[in-house]
């Protein structure tokens, strides 16, 4: 008997193809939204009129009515930024204790992580990855240490124990440093913010999760980062702790693999990437400035300027394969509206050798081979239908369309939720 199938939306590339816009586009289909991997390094920006709101661990579909929100097992959670996430959205949204669950499973960041993260990445001087230094990556090297806090062990009574255990273990590890911290401010912060949590349903998400779906309930999978930051097929080691592809879905949720459905791919019509790491079509010039600056292009958790570039095909084609994708979902196409020229690499060379897949290596060395298109010239954020769009950006659809075999589903053309033409 063919089974109830949960849908999935991620990201194609380095992180921020705007995510969080698509899925509360796109929640309105579902009843529950559920977040299977990252941590509060995720930044995923909403627009509703004059309103904005970066969310960072609380799924995106949370500002909509009669949505369940799920916190699933693949996340890891640092209780202060959660609560402090969770009173900024009560401000909007009112209360939401009735629309947030969090997955027992789920890791707990400690402040000890994010003291471990950051005198590790002091310690790397110039060869840093780029952390957000939120702790995320000692806390994910705990979970598969097997030495991790989960939200379940906050109802039980070995809690504390479980807790200094922990604590004394990383302040053996920071006195192998060069690095002074003190944790006493933002550890009565982060205790105070567990016993608030409690207000929120701690669940077996995973049983949740498969009896809703049994009972015919539409859920979508909301993942973090970007594809090409996943821990094993991500530019290595420049990228996050988790499985970022579809395949994370099933670990971060307990769903299996049979019950994956459509794979919604989300990628800007250009490229960017924050923090190190080899970007391939990078931009050095009048250009790259221009998609910055008309993209406002600065991270959404870290603020920092962000890396800009041509779209690229050959890691597009590679994350889009990974993942199965089954339908496109294009980003920012209006960014690229004043253009006279948009490029596309369409494969790289290195020496003398033409490489058409990516590399190991994630592109270290190579120079692009790009595909010309010429501008569109047209204004796209005032149109709402298929069929008013310019002939030149339909021919650049159509290309990235039969370069990927996926078609696109919805093009972006602005930030507001309302600036989105679904294409069928």
């Amino acid at each position: 008997m063919e089974k109830n199938k949960l849908d999935v939306v991620l990201g194609l590339q380095w992180g921020d193809e705007g995510k969080g816009k698509v899925v509360d586009v796109l929640t309105p289909s579902y009843k529950v939204v559920a977040r299977f991997q990252g941590g509060p390094n995720a930044g995923h920006s909403l627009v509703f009129g004059s309103d904005s709101f970066v969310l960072h661990t609380v799924p995106s579909g949370i500002f909509r009515e009669g949505t369940v929100n799920v916190i699933g097992n693949g996340v890891v959670i640092d209780p202060v930024i959660l609560m402090e996430e969770i009173h900024a959205i009560e401000q909007i949204a009112g209360d939401i204790s009735g629309k947030l669950v969090i997955s027992k499973r789920a890791h707990l960041i400690l402040p000890t992580h994010r003291m471990l993260d950051a005198a590790s990445e002091a310690a790397k001087g110039k060869s840093k990855i780029g952390s957000t230094l939120k702790g995320i990556g000692p806390t994910y090297m705990d979970k598969t240490g097997r030495n991790g806090l989960r939200v379940g062990d906050i109802l039980s009574g070995a809690f504390a124990d479980k807790y200094n255990a922990l604590k004394q273990k990383h302040f053996g590890l920071l006195a192998q440093y060069d690095f002074s911290f003190d944790i006493t401010e933002y550890e009565q912060q982060w205790m105070a913010s567990v016993e608030e949590l409690k207000r929120f349903p701690f669940i077996d998400s995973e049983v949740y999760l498969n009896r809703i779906l049994d009972e015919g309930t539409p859920i979508l999978a909301e993942g973090a980062q970007g594809s090409l930051l996943d821990i094993d097929f991500g530019t290595y080691p420049f990228v996050t702790s988790s499985n970022t592809l579809a395949a994370g879905v099933c670990t971060g949720l307990g769903v299996a693999p049979s019950r994956v459905g459509k794979v919604f791919g989300i990628f800007k019509a250009y490229c960017t990437r924050v923090g190190s790491g080899p970007f391939p079509t990078e931009l050095f010039d009048e250009d790259g400035e221009r998609l910055r600056a008309i993209g406002h292009e600065y991270g959404a958790t870290t603020g920092r300027p962000r890396r800009t570039g041509w779209l690229d095909m050959v890691a597009l084609k590679y994350t889009v394969m990974m993942n199965g994708v089954t339908d496109l979902i294009m980003m920012k196409s209006d960014v690229l509206d004043g253009f006279d020229t948009v490029k596309v690499a369409v494969a790289y060379k290195e020496g003398d050798k033409v490489l058409e897949s990516f590399p190991y290596d994630g592109g270290k060395d190579v120079t692009p081979v790009y595909k010309e298109f010429p501008g569109w010239k047209t204004p796209l954020s005032g149109l709402r239908r298929d069929e008013e769009f310019p002939e030149a950006f339909k021919n650049y659809m159509a290309f990235i369309e039969a370069e990927t075999g996926c078609r696109i589903k919805i093009v972006s053309v602005g930030p507001d939720r309302e600036a989105t033409v679904v294409r069928y």
